[in-house]
Protein backbone atom coordinates (compact mmCIF):
# COMPACT_ATOMS: atom_id res chain seq x y z
CA UNK A 1 0.00 0.00 0.00
CA UNK A 2 1.19 3.71 -0.58
CA UNK A 3 2.30 5.69 2.17
CA UNK A 4 1.29 9.04 -0.44
CA UNK A 5 -2.47 7.48 0.38
CA UNK A 6 -4.38 7.39 3.62
CA UNK A 7 -8.01 6.64 4.42
CA UNK A 8 -9.46 7.52 7.52
CA UNK A 9 -12.63 7.08 8.68
CA UNK A 10 -14.89 9.57 11.06
CA UNK A 11 -18.31 10.35 12.69
CA UNK A 12 -20.42 13.54 11.55
CA UNK A 13 -23.32 14.83 12.98
CA UNK A 14 -26.07 15.43 10.98
CA UNK A 15 -29.06 17.27 11.36
CA UNK A 16 -31.27 14.58 10.42
CA UNK A 17 -29.75 11.76 12.97
CA UNK A 18 -30.57 11.46 16.79
CA UNK A 19 -28.65 13.24 19.06
CA UNK A 20 -26.95 9.51 20.27
CA UNK A 21 -25.86 8.61 16.43
CA UNK A 22 -23.73 10.41 13.90
CA UNK A 23 -22.79 9.66 10.31
CA UNK A 24 -19.89 7.56 8.91
CA UNK A 25 -17.53 9.70 6.86
CA UNK A 26 -14.17 8.81 4.42
CA UNK A 27 -11.87 10.82 4.31
CA UNK A 28 -8.97 10.12 1.37
CA UNK A 29 -5.62 12.36 1.46
CA UNK A 30 -3.78 11.32 -1.68
CA UNK A 31 -0.38 13.56 -1.65
CA UNK A 32 -1.36 16.34 0.56
CA UNK A 33 -4.72 16.94 -0.71
CA UNK A 34 -8.36 15.44 0.37
CA UNK A 35 -11.59 14.15 -0.82
CA UNK A 36 -14.52 13.23 1.54
CA UNK A 37 -17.96 11.30 1.43
CA UNK A 38 -20.75 10.13 3.49
CA UNK A 39 -20.59 6.20 3.97
CA UNK A 40 -24.56 6.34 4.60
CA UNK A 41 -23.89 4.16 7.42
CA UNK A 42 -24.60 5.19 10.87
CA UNK A 43 -23.30 4.48 14.32
CA UNK A 44 -24.03 4.95 17.82
CA UNK A 45 -21.70 7.35 18.90
CA UNK A 46 -20.35 5.73 22.03
CA UNK A 47 -19.41 3.22 20.14
CA UNK A 48 -16.89 4.84 18.24
CA UNK A 49 -13.33 4.67 19.21
CA UNK A 50 -11.55 7.86 17.55
CA UNK A 51 -7.96 6.87 18.46
CA UNK A 52 -8.47 3.20 16.13
CA UNK A 53 -10.88 4.77 13.89
CA UNK A 54 -12.95 2.24 13.76
CA UNK A 55 -16.27 0.95 16.10
CA UNK A 56 -15.10 -0.57 19.43
CA UNK A 57 -15.98 -3.29 21.35
CA UNK A 58 -16.85 -6.92 19.80
CA UNK A 59 -20.81 -6.70 19.63
CA UNK A 60 -22.59 -7.33 16.47
CA UNK A 61 -23.08 -3.84 15.74
CA UNK A 62 -19.14 -3.41 16.12
CA UNK A 63 -18.00 -6.42 14.28
CA UNK A 64 -20.17 -4.75 10.88
CA UNK A 65 -19.38 -1.84 11.27
CA UNK A 66 -15.83 -2.53 10.93
CA UNK A 67 -15.89 -5.19 8.26
CA UNK A 68 -18.06 -2.46 6.27
CA UNK A 69 -15.17 0.14 6.92
CA UNK A 70 -12.56 -2.58 6.04
CA UNK A 71 -13.90 -3.40 2.86
CA UNK A 72 -14.26 0.51 2.22
CA UNK A 73 -11.02 0.74 2.13
CA UNK A 74 -9.75 -2.32 0.79
CA UNK A 75 -11.77 -0.75 -2.32
CA UNK A 76 -10.21 2.17 -2.40
CA UNK A 77 -7.02 0.79 -2.47
CA UNK A 78 -7.85 -1.38 -5.24
CA UNK A 79 -8.84 1.75 -7.36
CA UNK A 80 -5.24 3.07 -6.31
CA UNK A 81 -3.52 0.09 -7.19
CA UNK A 82 -5.54 -0.09 -10.65
CA UNK A 83 -4.60 4.00 -11.52
CA UNK A 84 -1.00 2.98 -11.00
CA UNK A 85 -1.35 -0.37 -13.36
CA UNK A 86 -3.11 2.12 -15.92
CA UNK A 87 -0.85 4.47 -15.55
CA UNK A 88 -3.57 7.25 -15.13
CA UNK A 89 -3.38 10.63 -13.30
CA UNK A 90 -4.04 9.52 -9.34
CA UNK A 91 -5.62 12.51 -6.98
CA UNK A 92 -8.18 12.03 -4.20
CA UNK A 93 -10.90 13.37 -6.07
CA UNK A 94 -10.59 10.83 -8.92
CA UNK A 95 -10.13 7.32 -6.02
CA UNK A 96 -13.48 8.64 -4.59
CA UNK A 97 -15.44 9.60 -7.93
CA UNK A 98 -14.42 6.11 -9.05
CA UNK A 99 -15.74 4.23 -5.75
CA UNK A 100 -18.90 6.14 -5.71
CA UNK A 101 -19.15 4.99 -9.61
CA UNK A 102 -19.33 8.72 -10.82
CA UNK A 103 -16.24 8.17 -12.82
CA UNK A 104 -16.04 10.78 -15.43
CA UNK A 105 -14.79 11.00 -19.21
CA UNK A 106 -10.99 11.12 -18.71
CA UNK A 107 -10.39 13.85 -21.56
CA UNK A 108 -6.95 13.74 -23.53
CA UNK A 109 -4.38 16.65 -24.52
CA UNK A 110 -4.59 15.69 -28.37
CA UNK A 111 -7.99 14.56 -28.45
CA UNK A 112 -8.75 18.45 -27.36
CA UNK A 113 -6.27 19.76 -29.64
CA UNK A 114 -7.41 17.79 -32.67
CA UNK A 115 -11.28 19.16 -31.75
CA UNK A 116 -10.08 22.40 -31.63
CA UNK A 117 -8.54 22.16 -35.15
CA UNK A 118 -10.83 20.36 -36.37
CA UNK A 119 -13.37 23.19 -35.85
CA UNK A 120 -11.04 25.71 -36.69
CA UNK A 121 -10.74 24.30 -40.07
CA UNK A 122 -14.31 25.11 -40.66
CA UNK A 123 -13.86 28.32 -39.87
CA UNK A 124 -11.35 29.01 -42.97
CA UNK A 125 -11.81 32.13 -44.30
CA UNK A 126 -14.42 32.89 -41.63
CA UNK A 127 -11.90 34.33 -39.23
CA UNK A 128 -9.50 32.13 -39.67
CA UNK A 129 -6.87 31.64 -42.19
CA UNK A 130 -5.03 28.37 -43.43
CA UNK A 131 -1.80 29.93 -42.11
CA UNK A 132 -3.61 30.06 -38.37
CA UNK A 133 -4.14 26.20 -39.22
CA UNK A 134 -1.23 25.12 -40.63
CA UNK A 135 0.43 26.55 -37.17
CA UNK A 136 -1.91 24.13 -34.74
CA UNK A 137 -1.03 21.55 -36.73
CA UNK A 138 2.78 21.73 -36.08
CA UNK A 139 2.15 22.56 -32.67
CA UNK A 140 -0.09 19.84 -32.33
CA UNK A 141 2.85 17.53 -34.11
CA UNK A 142 5.19 18.74 -31.98
CA UNK A 143 3.17 17.87 -28.49
CA UNK A 144 2.85 14.49 -29.56
CA UNK A 145 6.63 14.27 -30.81
CA UNK A 146 7.73 16.15 -27.23
CA UNK A 147 5.42 13.31 -25.54
CA UNK A 148 6.82 10.43 -27.92
CA UNK A 149 10.59 12.18 -26.38
CA UNK A 150 9.72 12.02 -22.67
CA UNK A 151 9.21 7.95 -23.25
CA UNK A 152 5.55 8.76 -22.72
CA UNK A 153 2.13 7.52 -24.79
CA UNK A 154 1.44 9.38 -28.04
CA UNK A 155 -1.74 11.41 -25.49
CA UNK A 156 -1.79 12.12 -21.94
CA UNK A 157 -4.74 13.14 -20.19
CA UNK A 158 -4.82 17.27 -20.20
CA UNK A 159 -5.39 17.35 -16.11
CA UNK A 160 -1.54 15.86 -16.30
CA UNK A 161 -0.31 18.95 -17.85
CA UNK A 162 1.29 21.25 -15.55
CA UNK A 163 4.29 24.16 -15.12
CA UNK A 164 6.85 21.16 -15.42
CA UNK A 165 5.43 20.33 -18.44
CA UNK A 166 5.04 23.80 -20.38
CA UNK A 167 8.86 24.47 -19.34
CA UNK A 168 9.55 21.29 -20.69
CA UNK A 169 8.12 21.43 -24.06
CA UNK A 170 10.17 24.88 -24.32
CA UNK A 171 13.17 23.52 -23.98
CA UNK A 172 12.43 20.52 -25.62
CA UNK A 173 11.23 22.77 -29.01
CA UNK A 174 14.67 25.07 -28.99
CA UNK A 175 16.69 21.91 -28.30
CA UNK A 176 15.57 19.34 -30.34
CA UNK A 177 13.16 21.56 -32.32
CA UNK A 178 16.05 24.06 -33.04
CA UNK A 179 12.86 26.53 -32.62
CA UNK A 180 14.77 30.38 -32.65
CA UNK A 181 13.45 31.47 -29.31
CA UNK A 182 10.16 33.81 -30.69
CA UNK A 183 9.43 30.78 -32.36
CA UNK A 184 8.76 28.24 -29.40
CA UNK A 185 6.97 31.13 -27.61
CA UNK A 186 4.44 31.29 -30.49
CA UNK A 187 4.14 27.61 -29.94
CA UNK A 188 3.44 27.86 -26.24
CA UNK A 189 1.01 30.49 -27.15
CA UNK A 190 -0.76 28.31 -29.00
CA UNK A 191 -0.74 25.27 -26.68
CA UNK A 192 -1.62 27.60 -23.87
CA UNK A 193 -5.40 28.31 -25.93
CA UNK A 194 -5.78 24.66 -26.33
CA UNK A 195 -4.90 24.69 -22.29
CA UNK A 196 -6.96 27.72 -21.45
CA UNK A 197 -10.41 26.40 -23.38
CA UNK A 198 -10.27 22.76 -21.66
CA UNK A 199 -9.89 24.92 -18.22
CA UNK A 200 -13.30 26.78 -19.29
CA UNK A 201 -14.86 23.86 -20.06
CA UNK A 202 -14.30 22.69 -16.61
CA UNK A 203 -11.79 19.70 -18.27
CA UNK A 204 -9.21 20.30 -15.31
CA UNK A 205 -9.19 21.93 -12.23
CA UNK A 206 -6.78 24.53 -12.21
CA UNK A 207 -4.93 26.87 -15.50
CA UNK A 208 -1.02 25.13 -15.35
CA UNK A 209 -0.15 28.53 -17.46
CA UNK A 210 -1.21 29.99 -14.00
CA UNK A 211 2.40 31.25 -13.19
CA UNK A 212 4.08 31.31 -16.47
CA UNK A 213 4.82 34.36 -18.35
CA UNK A 214 6.05 34.40 -22.02
CA UNK A 215 9.39 36.81 -23.05
CA UNK A 216 9.39 38.02 -26.72
CA UNK A 217 12.74 39.01 -28.09
CA UNK A 218 13.37 42.11 -29.84
CA UNK A 219 14.77 41.22 -33.16
CA UNK A 220 16.36 43.70 -36.19
CA UNK A 221 13.65 43.46 -38.87
CA UNK A 222 15.01 43.61 -42.48
CA UNK A 223 14.65 45.98 -45.22
CA UNK A 224 16.51 47.79 -48.22
CA UNK A 225 17.69 50.25 -48.53
CA UNK A 226 17.22 53.43 -51.18
CA UNK A 227 19.90 52.23 -53.30
CA UNK A 228 19.08 48.27 -52.95
CA UNK A 229 15.48 48.63 -53.90
CA UNK A 230 16.50 51.20 -56.80
CA UNK A 231 18.69 48.10 -58.41
CA UNK A 232 16.33 45.76 -57.82
CA UNK A 233 13.83 48.07 -59.58
CA UNK A 234 15.67 48.61 -62.21
CA UNK A 235 17.44 45.04 -63.06
CA UNK A 236 16.52 43.66 -66.26
CA UNK A 237 15.35 39.97 -66.00
CA UNK A 238 15.06 37.69 -68.86
CA UNK A 239 13.11 35.16 -67.11
CA UNK A 240 9.33 35.93 -67.06
CA UNK A 241 9.33 34.29 -63.61
CA UNK A 242 11.97 36.31 -62.10
CA UNK A 243 10.73 39.50 -63.53
CA UNK A 244 7.18 38.76 -62.40
CA UNK A 245 8.34 38.10 -58.64
CA UNK A 246 10.82 41.14 -58.61
CA UNK A 247 7.78 43.18 -59.89
CA UNK A 248 5.21 41.99 -57.12
CA UNK A 249 8.10 42.42 -53.96
CA UNK A 250 8.67 45.93 -55.75
CA UNK A 251 5.09 47.11 -55.83
CA UNK A 252 4.48 46.05 -52.13
CA UNK A 253 7.64 47.63 -51.09
CA UNK A 254 5.89 50.70 -52.39
CA UNK A 255 2.09 49.99 -50.82
CA UNK A 256 2.88 47.83 -47.83
CA UNK A 257 0.66 45.18 -48.55
CA UNK A 258 1.12 41.81 -47.02
CA UNK A 259 2.03 39.60 -49.47
CA UNK A 260 -1.50 37.62 -48.62
CA UNK A 261 -3.32 41.32 -49.74
CA UNK A 262 -1.55 41.38 -52.77
CA UNK A 263 -2.32 38.12 -53.74
CA UNK A 264 -6.11 39.02 -52.95
CA UNK A 265 -6.38 42.62 -54.89
CA UNK A 266 -8.28 42.80 -57.79
CA UNK A 267 -9.97 45.63 -59.59
CA UNK A 268 -12.43 46.54 -57.21
CA UNK A 269 -9.78 47.70 -54.65
CA UNK A 270 -8.50 49.83 -56.73
CA UNK A 271 -10.55 53.53 -57.16
CA UNK A 272 -9.99 57.02 -58.59
CA UNK A 273 -10.56 59.62 -55.38
CA UNK A 274 -9.27 63.13 -56.62
CA UNK A 275 -7.87 62.03 -59.94
CA UNK A 276 -5.22 59.50 -58.11
CA UNK A 277 -5.78 55.56 -57.78
CA UNK A 278 -5.68 54.69 -54.05
CA UNK A 279 -5.76 50.97 -52.59
CA UNK A 280 -8.98 50.43 -50.39
CA UNK A 281 -8.69 46.67 -49.48
CA UNK A 282 -9.07 45.07 -45.91
CA UNK A 283 -6.08 42.87 -44.58
CA UNK A 284 -7.21 39.37 -44.37
CA UNK A 285 -5.25 38.55 -41.18
CA UNK A 286 -6.86 41.67 -39.11
CA UNK A 287 -9.90 42.67 -41.88
CA UNK A 288 -9.05 46.03 -41.05
CA UNK A 289 -9.05 48.68 -43.63
CA UNK A 290 -5.81 49.70 -45.81
CA UNK A 291 -5.97 53.14 -47.81
CA UNK A 292 -3.19 53.54 -49.80
CA UNK A 293 -2.45 56.44 -52.40
CA UNK A 294 -0.77 54.50 -55.47
CA UNK A 295 2.58 56.02 -56.68
CA UNK A 296 4.45 56.12 -59.52
CA UNK A 297 6.27 52.89 -59.49
CA UNK A 298 4.09 50.53 -58.10
CA UNK A 299 1.11 52.44 -60.80
CA UNK A 300 3.07 51.49 -63.64
CA UNK A 301 3.64 47.61 -62.38
CA UNK A 302 -0.29 47.71 -62.78
CA UNK A 303 -0.21 49.32 -66.09
CA UNK A 304 2.37 46.56 -66.94
CA UNK A 305 0.46 43.62 -66.32
CA UNK A 306 -3.25 45.22 -67.27
CA UNK A 307 -3.61 42.61 -70.36
CA UNK A 308 -1.53 39.91 -68.78
CA UNK A 309 -4.21 36.37 -68.91
CA UNK A 310 -4.65 36.44 -65.30
CA UNK A 311 -5.29 39.94 -64.94
CA UNK A 312 -8.00 39.74 -67.88
CA UNK A 313 -9.98 36.34 -66.36
CA UNK A 314 -10.54 39.15 -63.27
CA UNK A 315 -8.01 36.62 -60.97
CA UNK A 316 -5.97 39.73 -59.28
CA UNK A 317 -4.72 42.67 -60.84
CA UNK A 318 -1.05 41.25 -60.69
CA UNK A 319 -0.21 37.77 -61.68
CA UNK A 320 1.15 36.37 -58.19
CA UNK A 321 2.64 33.41 -56.99
CA UNK A 322 2.62 30.98 -54.08
CA UNK A 323 3.95 32.11 -51.65
CA UNK A 324 6.71 29.15 -50.88
CA UNK A 325 7.76 29.84 -55.05
CA UNK A 326 7.92 33.51 -54.63
CA UNK A 327 9.98 33.32 -51.86
CA UNK A 328 11.83 30.71 -53.43
CA UNK A 329 12.83 32.78 -56.54
CA UNK A 330 13.71 36.30 -54.46
CA UNK A 331 16.72 34.18 -53.21
CA UNK A 332 17.65 34.64 -57.06
CA UNK A 333 16.96 37.77 -57.55
CA UNK A 334 18.83 38.65 -54.45
CA UNK A 335 21.34 36.79 -55.98
CA UNK A 336 21.37 38.67 -59.34
CA UNK A 337 20.96 42.02 -57.93
CA UNK A 338 24.25 41.79 -55.39
CA UNK A 339 22.16 41.75 -52.38
CA UNK A 340 23.36 39.78 -49.31
CA UNK A 341 19.94 39.89 -47.21
CA UNK A 342 17.75 37.26 -46.75
CA UNK A 343 14.64 38.70 -49.30
CA UNK A 344 11.02 36.94 -47.95
CA UNK A 345 8.18 38.56 -49.56
CA UNK A 346 7.22 39.97 -45.97
CA UNK A 347 10.35 42.23 -45.88
CA UNK A 348 8.70 44.00 -49.00
CA UNK A 349 6.36 45.11 -45.86
CA UNK A 350 9.75 46.51 -44.39
CA UNK A 351 10.78 48.52 -46.56
CA UNK A 352 7.97 50.55 -47.05
CA UNK A 353 7.39 51.25 -43.34
CA UNK A 354 11.16 52.33 -43.26
CA UNK A 355 12.78 53.25 -46.15
CA UNK A 356 9.73 54.48 -48.41
CA UNK A 357 7.80 55.97 -45.46
CA UNK A 358 9.21 56.61 -42.17
CA UNK A 359 12.24 57.51 -43.08
CA UNK A 360 11.38 60.28 -45.54
CA UNK A 361 9.41 62.07 -42.68
CA UNK A 362 5.40 60.10 -43.11
CA UNK A 363 4.17 60.55 -40.15
CA UNK A 364 3.58 57.37 -38.35
CA UNK A 365 0.23 57.92 -37.83
CA UNK A 366 -0.31 58.35 -41.83
CA UNK A 367 2.04 54.79 -41.74
CA UNK A 368 -0.05 52.64 -39.70
CA UNK A 369 -3.33 53.99 -41.49
CA UNK A 370 -1.44 52.50 -45.20
CA UNK A 371 -0.09 49.35 -42.77
CA UNK A 372 -3.70 48.55 -41.77
CA UNK A 373 -2.71 48.77 -38.50
CA UNK A 374 -4.98 49.40 -35.65
CA UNK A 375 -2.73 50.02 -32.69
CA UNK A 376 -0.12 52.81 -32.94
CA UNK A 377 2.39 50.44 -31.64
CA UNK A 378 2.52 47.88 -34.27
CA UNK A 379 3.47 50.34 -36.44
CA UNK A 380 6.62 51.40 -34.60
CA UNK A 381 7.57 47.72 -34.05
CA UNK A 382 8.52 48.88 -38.02
CA UNK A 383 9.13 52.16 -37.39
CA UNK A 384 13.20 52.18 -37.93
CA UNK A 385 15.07 55.67 -38.12
CA UNK A 386 18.07 55.26 -40.42
CA UNK A 387 21.35 56.58 -39.03
CA UNK A 388 20.92 58.60 -42.74
CA UNK A 389 18.03 60.39 -41.85
CA UNK A 390 19.55 60.86 -38.39
CA UNK A 391 22.30 63.05 -40.02
CA UNK A 392 20.43 64.93 -42.05
CA UNK A 393 17.72 65.85 -39.03
CA UNK A 394 21.46 67.12 -37.48
CA UNK A 395 22.58 69.09 -40.19
CA UNK A 396 19.44 70.70 -40.28
CA UNK A 397 19.66 71.31 -36.44
CA UNK A 398 23.04 72.89 -36.95
CA UNK A 399 21.89 74.87 -39.63
CA UNK A 400 19.46 76.51 -38.04
CA UNK A 401 21.67 77.60 -35.02
CA UNK A 402 24.14 79.01 -37.37
CA UNK A 403 21.30 81.22 -38.35
CA UNK A 404 20.80 82.65 -35.17
CA UNK A 405 24.46 83.33 -34.52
Amino acid sequence: MSTLLSILFFPKKGRSTPDDQAVLYTRITYRGKRAEFSTSRRIKVQLWNTKSGKAKGTSEEARTVNRFLDHTRSSLYEIHDRLLRENRRISATTIKEIYLGKEEKQYMLQEIFQDHNDDMEKLIGKGFTKGTLQRYNACKKHIEDYLEFRGKAKDIPVEDVDHKFITGFDHFLKSEKDCAHNTAQKYIVNFKKIIRIAYANQRIDKDPFFHWKGNWKSSEREYLTDSELKVMAEQKFDIPRLDMVRDTFVFCCYTGLAFADVKKLVADDIIEQNGKRWIKTKRQKTKSLSSIPILEIPGKILDKYADHPYVKAGKGVLPVLTNQKSNSYLKEIADVCGIKKNLTTHLARHTFATTVTLSKGVPIESVGKMLGHRSLKTTQIYAKVLDEKVERDMEMLEQKMKNKQ
